[in-house]
């Protein structure tokens, strides 16, 4: 079943944007995780605990961190994730 989501982009809100969902996984066996860093405060903390849980699992784990958390992440940056990963964990804290 293909999901159509509405994203609103906080660079325009006039109009939300429609895009599918991207196919899930079936399981993460064999899979990289990418974990992406935005540059908060403890965003780190979160990622190393959870880093340690998927490697515990067996699984491969590849970590990113933005520059800074004000702007998006830099296009080289997510072409690096898009062809080194198949899921992608991103986390926010303060």
């Amino acid at each position: 079943m293909t999901t159509l989501r509405y994203l609103l982009d906080p660079t325009n809100e006039r109009a939300p944007t429609v895009r599918l969902g991207a196919p899930r996984l079936d399981g993460l066996a064999g899979v990289t995780v990418g974990l992406l860093d935005i540059s908060k405060p403890r965003g780190d903390v979160f990622l190393d605990r959870l880093e340690a849980r998927l490697r515990e699992r067996g699984l491969s784990v590849e970590r990113y961190r933005k520059p800074t958390f004000a702007k998006p992440a830099p296009h080289q940056l997510r072409q690096e994730i898009a062809a080194r990963c198949q899921a992608v964990v991103e986390a926010l804290a303060d």
